[in-house]
């Protein structure tokens, strides 16, 4: 049998011509070639040798793709993208074309891309944000809070099947029973049907708008998304130390332009009774009970209570 060395040897000692009409047998030998011709009878000889390049690009890039080894790793000339070949015919003139065609890993990553950029979070965990589950999964975490889930999922279907509703849903429960896992989730399987969303851990965020009294451009931009926004989800709703100045004039403009026009989503540990209690009462103004009234005013009607049930997942993977 001939070594790998004689081979490489003899491959040398062959001129330049003989060279290029191995590879051209070989090319040409190609099923893909062959397959491409059967297609297309009028693929004269003529046409085929003017256009050795686009074949050779065809095949090399075709076998690249059967032995993908990742999007990030791509051989091919164009990451993410295969050469497609098109034959036209002319008076008596046959025309061989190619393009590029994305492949399926490029097209699965440029999904997932365009649903997370449909969702903005402010200070949450974005694994649940950036992860899909499955029906299954959202249930078997914990089936102590199966109809939780219903009702998200009940919700989800409505909205995919009716468009985007007026009435959003208000999330009771324990601490760590993973209210906000199950709004993130919500907010992932609506950016597939191509709406925004917006989920604030409210202790933080306000926290930083006092730090937005310097950057007035940025406290309006910041409240104007959350005011144009698809689904807005305020997390942990009631745990934040609350201001006279963030209840009426951020709280209440934010609720006040999205009520009956788009659907407003909370999560909290408070009944809404607690809830508006928690509005009443101010360490500036001390307890102003028609100011919390106000503003439950503008959650109240136009949301479904939802009680999470369960245990205690906080520090648990896909809560």
């Amino acid at each position: 049998m001939e070594s790998l060395a004689e081979a490489l040897g003899n491959w040398r000692k062959l001129s330049f011509a003989e060279r290029a009409e191995h590879k051209t047998k070989q090319l040409l030998d190609d099923p893909l070639v062959q397959r491409l011709r059967a297609n297309y009878p009028e693929l004269d000889d003529r046409t085929i040798k003017v256009n050795m390049n686009r074949l050779y690009q065809y095949v090399t890039e075709h076998r690249n793709c059967s032995n993908c080894p990742g999007l990030e790793r791509c051989p091919n000339d164009f990451e993410g993208h295969y050469t497609m070949l098109s034959v036209e015919t002319a008076g008596d003139t046959t025309y061989l074309h190619d393009r590029k065609v994305s492949c399926k890993k490029l097209i699965a990553k440029e999904a997932q891309d365009a649903i997370r950029n449909r969702i903005r979070s402010f200070y949450i965990d974005n694994t649940a944000l950036t992860h899909g589950y499955s029906t299954d999964e959202i249930v078997d975490i914990d089936p102590e809070r199966v109809e939780a889930v219903g009702a998200i999922l009940k919700y989800i279907r409505r909205t995919q099947a009716e468009g985007l509703q007026k009435e959003g849903l208000y999330l009771v429960g324990p601490f760590g029973t993973g209210k906000t896992f199950l709004m993130c989730y919500m907010l992932y399987q609506l950016a597939k049907s191509g709406r925004s969303g917006v989920i604030v851990y409210m202790p933080d965020f306000v926290e930083d708008l006092k730090s937005m009294f310097d950057e007035p451009q940025r406290m309006k931009e910041t409240i104007d998304l959350l005011k144009e926004t698809d689904l807005l989800v305020f997390d942990d709703i009631g745990a934040e130390n609350l201001s006279p100045w963030v209840r009426d004039h951020v709280m209440g403009a934010i609720l006040n332009y999205r009520m009956n026009r788009k659907p407003t989503f909370f999560t909290s540990n408070h009944e809404p009774d607690e809830l508006e209690k928690h509005f009443s009462f101010t360490s500036k103004d001390g307890d102003e009970e028609y100011k919390g009234q106000r503003i439950m005013d503008r959650i109240r009607p136009f949301v479904e209570v939802v009680v999470v049930n369960g245990t205690n997942k906080r520090g648990k993977a896909g809560a």
